[in-house]
């Protein structure tokens, strides 16, 4: 549109109509929080995104220029309007008509200002604009502002070009407009270096090692420059982009490539900062211009190991050449540059390694062609191409291309539904790449190849780009993820072989000898034994046919030789299963006994058995092995090996792979964890064999011997022998047991051992204040010795000095931690002024100690001394001297007392009297001449005088001169009380400061000590000596309990305690490995408004409220900090909104905390920095006028961007920021807000806009880093991606891997979103860093660092106590054991610290494949094991992390985890590291991991084995028998064996690890309280109900799937669930199961006989009563006002409402029945038929009760005619038929048809009663049997609900499914009745709520948390609020 003739330009007509205001309209305008003017450029459509920084510039210079602005968003409506004329795009035609409504407004109310025209008007304003900020701001501003100015600058110009036309633009503004365009580029927006600012430039560009860094990656000589054909019409840019020279090697790169120049200025800062960090270690702090040369070497051999390793593995050379005439520096920059610039344009990619490992070596032969074989040398000239690259070629051309293959695999997936083996996951298309056929994909990639095809792919003409078609599936790669429990077995064959074989030999050796192991010597006993090898043959051929089976679907991918190792390994073992058993039968003719095999071993080998031959052959291969084991150098060095002919050898061993070889550890730890395996597995065996094999040995012999013919049923195998069902049943929970039970014993040992190692790792040794403060004197000491640089620790027993300097560095720490705990308001005033160390320390002659620890020692020092009735100075001396405190008091406040008075007085005669005074108080000590100059009496009432005045000094005070007077007055009486009543002689001294008066005449006429500086206490530092100096004569006793707040008090001590620890001395700053903080997040909690603060639950109770109740203290301490009356309201609000947030689980909270790490990094670069001047604080420097000082502290922040980096990745922050919806909108802001707080924060975010190009408008998506400008984020990267990064993979490793590209430095720590850190574990943090540097046994270093964590969500309620507990024992005594001794610590989600290099170059820090890595974190350390790497855990060093607090919340975390597990069972990894680890460290790795789930659903199942038995042998009458034949004395080993279960009851062991830990920690005492308290408090009920979560979602995942995300949500209020709610989710996990085995236990009640006279009865059976009241009650006991009648009330009619309600498409699930119904049943759905038949062979178990009822029944009348159960199948479904005639009947004829209804009913009815007469009368029916065919048919009924469900689609066919509804719903509503009595019940009386409101709140309740009145919701609103 060209400008008019008056400069302003007509609005289109087409637009100018008023348009109605949309919900898009209202959205940018009617925001009350918000100045929407501010706002419009934040709001802008994505399709219109380049309108943004107009719109911005508009709303700066709104206020200097309202005409300009307007003619700004003219301009920006014009644009958008050119871009978009149709109005296509998502909410354009919305805003254009917002900013056309604005634009018309604005035309009528702004006028020039500066000229009588626009055009005037701008240009002029635009010459003052440059002159004013630019032309002068070149020398005196910073970049970062210079940056924002040139780029308004910009923009002013574009706008003035279409406001004046081009000949009337005048020369100075052309001119100017020219030298911004020349300069601009140095003054973008920048990361953390301004590489080419000019000016004033930051202290970090002039760090030598940033400028040696810079000039080497600018090091472009004789780089060869690309020259492109154009023609002749080519457009303008690309003939600028032509000419463009470059200015480093990466731009160099970019021009061949074709990077894009967000990514080549991201890579430049990430490359810069690496060589700069790691050059400058262990430098001296000299000035240099030039790297070393080893800097750039080690990069690169860190860079490019895992390239250099899959080259080796490939065979082929490495394409990392360096020519002998090369720069080799240069050459090496140019191959680090360019993997980092494919690295961090891979979006996807990244997660698959090898795929850029390939990508690399065919870009890095290219660079190799194009530096020596275009032109001769590499001279710096010119070559021509034909072909044209701009700055997306890579990415469309590369990286697209492989992105569309792993998204048409992730689309197979279907949302996580499809199976494993029918898609390929990053996994699979990655180890493409371990193989030579990834060479056919060619270079330039090759469409064509079949890595990129689907044989049957047919793509629509009409389809749109980002259309995905499925076609057919490829196979698999290297292995298949197939869902069944086999991959158990397959995993860990070699344990499970182990545990059969062992106890078939415990079984033999029992079976045919006296009980004792001795037997297994006697030759007949010994020959049996090694019949387990016979077992080990068979079970390694099943392990073959595994292997065989579930990875067919990768064969068409196998090589020939893998393949052919797969055939013969299961010929081999079909061999050794057939030769062994005839090998064995052939033996048995001629036996040899032990002694006569020993003695004859080098006789004729004819003479021996062919079985001893066959199986000493056999085992060889185990030998060598076990060989092999013992030397693991060897081992290691074998498996790494490339050599083929090692290969070969290996070959057999295990499968080729690039992952998992060599892995085996040193001697020292390979000593270690089997020496623990070993004791622990004799432990184990032994009690397995005297415990639970041995004793039931005798009753089965004599079980097997019995004949039985007298069944009460009819049985189908009369003539069995021996009984073998019987023996089934009483063996089969004990093998389960035998086969769960090591669990238990790993959580016995792993605590002993855990204990141990925690004791001899200082653990605990300071856990109390009583403990600090006897050991604070030598805290300084290990303050220097491991958290000072180790040259100032090396000198710290000098000389006094050196011990002043540590004093200080320790004193300016302690101080900034006690500063940031009272601002966290976990302490108050008084205790920070208690705690604090003075900053004048040095003052004195004595080390001033915080008072806390000096408390009441003048007190007592004065009773002393006027009680003292010694005859000599030195004795009272002596014993003040005997208390060093004491003593540090007594002179530190005699001395500060001086200095006080002397500072205090104005009147030079006032100060030599009072100096006077002093010199006699020094000379009577000197002389020891005290007692006798001074009355020791007059002491008490001094110090009380001193006391009063120094009250009064420090007091606020409105009238001055009555202040002064009272001052004086006081003062007055100090100084009688001293001259009369405690100097002897004190009218002498006196006079004699008269005398030596020089102006002895006016003294006379004025009176003493008028003159006071009462402004001294203004003063900071006198106001902190007055401060101390009042504390020390005033705090008594009081003083002891200082910190009152326990959380306070744990991080004290915890600090003290871990300087005493074994870590790493400290290094220097610049000597200390860089690092980032990576937290991901999605839509969490930010920052909480004031209306949720305020919002109250169905309680009444709000988050306010609640947390004034349960942080009463620090409430209070936050109402001081904010009860400033200059404070204003605005600012009070805010800090309201941060007090309650940093107590939740929010983003703000854990920012908050990681910026700990760079205030603790400002100061200990400012201690460095500024050496012996470090005399302030940071923020005292910050506050200083000194010119050293901020000298000092700008190189400290330059400094500390160089080492730490933090990148939020807000994954959806550009769509909250466009978003209408008011919370969306409101993270927005929020995460703006943290941005603007924090200057280094950086929020990465994935962007998506709408590109309109040829009347579409795709989306296109980018990954953005911001930061915090003037009053907006400015955008400082932006890069493309091939498509949405999220759609791929499982959502947070996906969030992480778009913004891990802007993370910095050597190091990278992964922090969740519901975690915290602490001032002073941050300062620990470059002594964690150091553990990468140590060298381990083996030359290994860690490539991950474990760290433990606190769980700060332990008081909200009994059941956060429980989870905090339990987490605590896991991240500290669980992991210490797993990081040693038994070397199988992963990463576990926790705060773990990466080496970043390592996993950069190796797929990520965690993997992303949808479903199979749903616990993505600990596939993270899966993967760094499997690669080589080696993960520690340290414990002096602890992160902060919250837990959810309700009992859903955990439940569904739990199950979350479950499922995880589930779906590691399956994986790959769990195979290979299953099958790479040697024997023990496989038993380490399966028991911590999968093995803990598996053994918990055996722990269940061997409850259902035991059950299940005992009603067989009930229902068939066996058990009665076997007890009626057996003789009395086999009656009682009889009962025994029947007990036998009873043993899984150890299962309470498991919290052993817990006792331990708090023990540790807290003391033993309070161990065992605490223990006995959780059992008041019902813990074993929650753990047994988390029992039934575990195993109900692990075995559901292996079987089925349906492994997902599940939110749990992290408020803190707990609520009342609704009985509907509970219903839904613990239905299937819990209450089934839980019913079911009620069930179970009544039939065994009622129609057992056995126990009845015993006591045995209670005793096998109160453990499962105990788990039946747990799965059906637990929700209820911890659901908070469940027992309160009126929600029991509420709950009922919801829940009937919820029943009820039919349903339909798009009713959720809390709304309707019907539409849960349906989701439940999902994974039914989608299993595979290998689910099905086990879902419905499971569901057979549910017809025994039918079958064994019925015959009990006295209508049966002892008969054992199959006719009984087949008639009972007649009345069954008779039954239902009736039920179904009534149901029809109400559907058809209820309305129409009323009267023909009621007379059916009333016919069914007669009949009925008929029928029952007839069978009471006739039949001998009793009541008793109506209620046992309730039993019998009700689970009946449920096998059927359930095989209906499975066979949906044939039920469905055949027009029943309705029918099955209804019936399913009828169970629901029996179910939900009998739940809900118990409940109704209690809820009658008011004394089992309270009881229960205590039960759940006891934790809060000791510290002030008045729940019942929270609960009832009775609070006061007045406490509410603090205004």
């Amino acid at each position: 549109m060209e400008p008019s003739s008056s400069g302003t330009a007509e609005l289109p007509r087409t637009l100018s109509r008023r348009v109605a205001p949309s919900r898009a309209t209202t959205m940018m305008i009617d925001r009350p929080n918000e100045d929407a003017s501010a706002m419009d450029s934040e709001l802008v459509p994505s399709s219109l995104a380049s309108i943004a920084p107009i719109l911005r510039v508009a709303n700066e210079i709104e206020k200097a220029n309202p005409r300009v602005a307007y003619l700004c968003r003219f301009h920006a409506f014009e644009k958008a309007h050119r871009m978009d004329a149709t109005s296509s795009g998502r909410g354009v035609r919305q805003f254009k008509t917002y900013l056309l409504h604005r634009l018309e407004k604005e035309e009528e109310e702004t006028k020039p200002q500066l000229a009588k025209n626009d055009p005037r008007e701008i240009q002029a304003y635009y010459q003052n604009f440059y002159e004013k900020y630019i032309k002068e701001g070149e020398t005196s501003r910073k970049p970062e502002e210079m940056a924002r100015l040139y780029q308004i600058a910009s923009v002013l110009y574009d706008v003035l070009k279409t406001v004046v036309p081009s000949p009337k633009v005048d020369y100075e503004t052309r001119r100017y407009a020219e030298e911004v365009e020349r300069k601009r580029d140095r003054y973008e927006h920048y990361n953390i270096l301004p590489l080419y600012a000019v000016g004033t430039k930051p202290a970090i560009v002039e760090l030598p090692e940033v400028k040696a860094a810079f000039s080497a990656v600018r090091n472009v000589r004789n780089l060869p420059r690309r020259r492109v054909h154009l023609p002749s019409n080519a457009p303008d840019e690309m003939r600028k982009a032509r000419t463009r020279r470059f200015n480093d090697i990466l731009e160099w790169l970019a021009s061949e490539f074709g990077f894009q120049r967000g990514s080549v200025a991201n890579q430049r800062e990430h490359i810069i900062l690496l060589l700069a960090n790691a050059d400058i270690r262990n430098r001296n702090n000299e000035e240099y211009d030039e790297l070393k040369p080893s800097t750039v070497t080690e990069l690169m051999d860190k860079t490019f190991k895992n390239y250099c390793s899959w080259c080796k593995y490939l065979h082929c050379k490495s394409n990392l050449r360096f020519p002998a005439d090369c720069d080799k520096q240069q050459l090496q920059l140019i191959y680090i540059s360019l993997y980092l610039l494919i690295w961090g344009e891979a979006s996807n990619v990244r997660f698959m390694p090898e795929c850029i490992c390939y990508i690399f070596h065919n870009m890095a032969n290219d660079v190799y062609g194009i530096l020596f074989s275009n032109v001769e040398a590499v001279s710096g000239e010119t070559y021509e191409t034909e072909e044209i690259i701009d700055e997306e070629s890579f990415l469309r051309n590369v990286i697209t291309p492989i992105y569309q293959v792993i998204r048409k695999e992730a689309k197979r997936n279907k949302g996580g539904t499809a199976s494993h083996s029918q898609w390929r996951n990053y996994d699979d298309l990655n180890e493409y790449f371990w193989s030579k056929k990834c060479f056919k994909i060619g270079w330039p990639l090759d469409p064509s190849a079949d890595f990129f095809l689907s044989s049957d792919e047919i793509t629509a003409q009409n389809e749109r780009l980002n259309q995905v078609t499925y076609g057919k599936c490829r196979p698999k790669t290297n292995f298949v993820e197939v869902r069944t429990f086999w991959n158990l077995f397959r995993d860990f064959d070699r344990m499970w072989i182990f545990f059969v074989m062992a106890f078939q030999a415990m079984v033999i050796v029992g079976w045919n000898g006296s009980g004792s192991l001795g037997d297994i010597f006697d030759k007949d006993v010994f020959k049996k034994v090694l019949t387990i090898f016979i077992t080990s043959a068979y079970l390694t051929l099943l392990q073959a046919a595994l292997d065989i089976i579930l990875n067919f679907n990768a064969w068409k991918n196998f090589k020939f030789s893998q393949i052919l190792r797969y055939i013969l390994k299961f010929a081999v073992a079909a061999m050794w299963a057939v030769l062994l058993p005839i090998a064995y039968s052939k033996s048995v003719q001629r036996p040899t006994g032990v002694v006569k095999f020993f003695s004859t071993w080098t006789g004729d080998w004819k003479d021996k058995s062919f079985y001893t031959y066959t199986v000493s052959f056999y085992v060889l291969p185990n030998i060598l092995a076990a060989f092999l084991f013992l030397i693991p150098p060897f081992r290691r060095i074998m498996e790494c090996s490339d050599m083929r002919v090692i290969k070969l050898i290996m070959w057999w061993a295990q499968p080729k792979l690039y992952v998992g070889r060599g892995m085996h550890e040193d001697m020292l730890s390979l000593f270690k964890y089997t020496s623990f395996w070993i004791m622990l597995l004799i432990s184990k065996l032994a009690f397995n064999y005297y415990v639970e094999i041995l004793p039931l040995i005798t009753p089965t012999k004599m079980i097997m011997n019995l004949h039985i013919d007298n069944y009460q049923w009819h049985e189908f195998f009369p003539h069995a022998t021996n009984n073998i069902g019987v023996v089934v049943a009483v063996w089969a929970p004990i093998v389960l047991v035998y086969l769960m039970d090591t669990q238990i014993w790993y959580a016995i040992f792993s605590t002993l051992f855990g204990g141990i190692h925690g004791a001899f790792s200082h653990l605990g040794e300071i856990r109390t204040l009583g403990m600090l403060r006897s050991r604070f004197e030598s805290i300084p000491i290990a303050f220097s010795r491991t958290l000072m640089p180790s040259e100032d620790a090396k000198r710290k027993h000098a000389d006094d000095y050196v011990d002043q300097k540590n004093i200080t560095n320790f004193s300016q720490v302690w101080n900034e931690f006690i500063i940031s705990m009272r601002s966290e308001d976990k302490i108050s005033d008084r205790d920070r002024d208690l705690l604090l160390v003075p900053s004048s320390s040095g003052d004195v002659s004595v080390i001033q100690w915080p008072p806390f620890l000096l408390a009441s020692k003048i007190p007592i020092a004065v009773d002393m001394a006027k009680d003292f009735r010694g005859k000599e100075d030195a004795e009272l001396f002596r014993k003040i001297k005997s208390d060093s405190y004491m003593h540090f008091a007594v002179i530190e406040s005699y001395e500060t007392l001086k200095k006080i008075i002397s500072a205090l007085l104005e009147d030079e005669a006032d100060r030599r009297v009072m100096n006077q005074v002093f010199l006699e108080v020094d000379m009577s000590i000197q002389q020891q001449t005290f007692i006798y100059d001074f009355r020791m009496s007059g002491l008490p009432l001094l110090s009380d005088k001193l006391e009063k005045f120094l009250s009064i000094l420090l007091s606020d005070y409105e009238d001055q001169g009555t202040y002064k007077s009272q001052l004086i007055n006081v003062f007055q009486d100090v100084i009688e009380i001293i001259t009369q009543d405690l100097l002897v002689n004190g009218h002498e001294i006196l006079e004699r400061a008269r005398v030596h008066s020089p102006d002895i005449k006016n003294e006379k006429k004025e009176q003493r000590f008028e003159k006071i500086n009462i402004h001294l206490i203004e003063d900071k530092c006198w106001r902190e000596k007055v401060v101390r100096l009042h504390l020390l004569l005033s705090v008594k006793e009081s003083a002891i309990n200082v910190p009152q707040n326990l959380e306070a008090r744990r991080r004290i001590t915890f600090f003290a305690n871990s300087l005493f620890m074994n870590m790493p001395n400290a290094p220097r700053i610049r000597d200390m490995l860089s690092f980032s903080v990576l937290t991901p997040y999605y839509k969490e909690d930010v920052l909480y408004s004031e209306e949720e603060l305020n919002k109250e639950n169905e309680d009444g109770i709000s988050i306010l409220f609640y947390l004034q109740k349960i942080y009463p203290d620090e409430w209070t301490n936050f109402l001081d900090r904010v009860n400033n009356p200059k404070l204003p309201e605005k600012d009070k609000s805010e800090f309201l909104r941060e007090w309650v947030s940093y107590r939740g689980q929010t983003l703000a909270r854990t920012v908050r905390g990681m910026m700990y790490y760079r205030q603790a990094l400002e100061l200990q670069c400012y201690q460095e920095v500024s050496g012996e001047n470090a005399k302030f604080s940071v923020y005292q420097a910050m506050a200083s006028n000194d010119d050293n000082q901020k000298a000092f502290l700008e190189r400290a922040k330059a400094l500390a961007d160089l080492k730490f980096t933090y990148v939020v990745s807000c994954q959806v922050y550009g769509n909250q920021k466009k978003s209408g919806d008011i919370i969306n909108r409101s993270c927005y802001t929020n995460i703006l807000q943290l941005m603007l707080k924090y200057p280094s924060l950086r929020v990465a975010y994935v962007d998506e806009r709408e590109e309109t190009a040829n009347a579409k408008s795709p989306k296109v998506f980018y990954s953005v880093l911001l930061k915090g400008g003037n009053k907006f984020d400015e955008e400082i990267y932006r890069i493309k991606l091939p498509g949405p990064p999220a759609e791929i993979g499982e959502g947070k490793p996906e969030n992480q891997n778009h913004a891990i590209i802007f993370t910095r430095g050597e190091a990278l720590q992964t922090i969740d979103m519901n975690q915290d850190n602490y001032f002073e574990e941050a300062f620990k943090l470059r002594n964690v860093l150091e553990e990468f540097k140590k060298e381990r046994v083996g030359r290994r270093k860690p490539t991950i660092l474990g760290l433990r964590e606190h769980i700060f969500t332990g008081s909200v309620s009994s059941l956060a106590w429980f989870m905090s507990n339990q987490e605590s024992s896991f991240v500290t005594i669980g992991q210490r054991i797993l990081a040693n001794p038994l070397r199988v610590r992963f990463h576990y989600g926790h705060p773990d610290i990466f080496d970043r290099i390592f996993h950069i170059t190796r797929g990520g820090v965690s993997k992303a494949s949808k479903v199979i890595n749903l616990s993505e974190d600990i596939f993270g350390g899966f993967n760094s094991t499997l690669r080589g790497g080696y993960v520690t855990h340290h414990e002096y060093i602890q992160v902060g992390k919250g837990r959810d607090v309700g009992l859903n919340p955990i439940s569904i975390f739990e199950a979350k985890v479950a499922n995880g597990n589930g779906e590691q069972t399956l994986s790959r990894d769990a195979y290979r590291l299953g099958h790479r680890f040697d024997f023990y460290r496989m038993l380490s790795f399966y028991f911590t991991t999968i093995g803990f789930y598996f053994s918990s659903m055996l722990t269940v199942i061997t409850v259902y084995a035991f059950l299940y038995g005992r009603m067989y042998m009930v229902m068939s009458g066996l058990e009665k028998e076997i007890l009626r034949l057996a003789s009395p004395n086999q009656l009682e080993a009889l009962e025994q064996a029947l007990a036998t279960q009873s043993i899984f009851q150890l299962g309470f062991l498991m919290v052993l690890p817990m006792v331990m830990e708090i023990g540790l920690e807290k003391g033993f005492r309070s161990a065992i309280v605490d223990f006995f308290i959780m059992q008041l408090q019902l813990a074993s009920v929650f753990f047994t109900f988390q029992l039934g979560t575990k195993s109900h979602y692990y075995g559901r995942t292996i079987l089925h799937g349906g492994s997902k995300y599940r939110p749990t949500g992290r408020g803190f209020v707990v609520f009342h669930a609704k009985f509907a709610e509970n219903y839904r989710l613990y239905s299937r996990s819990h209450f089934v199961k839980g019913l079911e085995l009620l069930v179970l236990l009544v039939v065994y009640q009622v129609y057992g006989h056995s126990y009845r006279s015993s006591n045995l009865y209670l005793y096998i059976t109160v453990s499962m009563w105990f788990m039946v009241g747990s799965w059906l009650f637990a929700p209820f006991i911890f659901n908070p006002s469940g027992f309160e009648w009126q929600k029991t009330v509420d709950d009922w009619t919801d829940w009937k409402r919820w029943l009820n309600d039919r349903g339909g498409i798009g009713i959720p699930v809390d709304k309707s029945w019907e539409s849960w119904w349906n989701v439940e049943q999902e994974h039914l759905r989608h299993t595979n038929i290998r689910g099905r038949i086990l879902e419905i062979t499971l569901a057979l178990r549910f017809f025994i009760y039918q079958y064994g009822i019925v015959y009990q029944l006295n209508i049966s009348q002892n008969s054992k005619s199959f006719l009984v159960y087949g008639l009972s199948w007649v009345v069954l479904l008779t039954s239902l038929l009736v039920l179904k005639m009534v149901s029809m009947g109400r559907r058809r004829f209820g309305t129409d048809f009323q009267l023909m209804f009621r007379i059916l009913k009333a016919l069914l009815f007669l009949g009925f009663l008929s029928v029952m007469t007839v069978l009471f009368v006739v039949c001998q029916l009793t009541l008793t049997d109506l209620s046992a065919s309730i039993l019998a048919f009700l689970p009946t009924g449920w096998a059927i609900l359930l095989i209906g469900q499975v066979l949906r689609s044939p039920i469905k066919a055949l027009g029943i499914w309705d029918s099955l509804k209804e019936l399913g719903r009828a169970y629901e509503k029996i179910m939900g009745l009998v739940i809900f009595a118990p409940i109704a019940v209690l809820s009658w009386f008011p004394i089992v709520s309270e009881f229960q409101a205590r039960l759940l709140f006891n934790q809060a309740f000791s510290r002030g948390l008045q729940i019942s009145m929270i609960l009832a919701g009775r609070k006061d609103k007045e406490a509410s609020s603090y205004k």
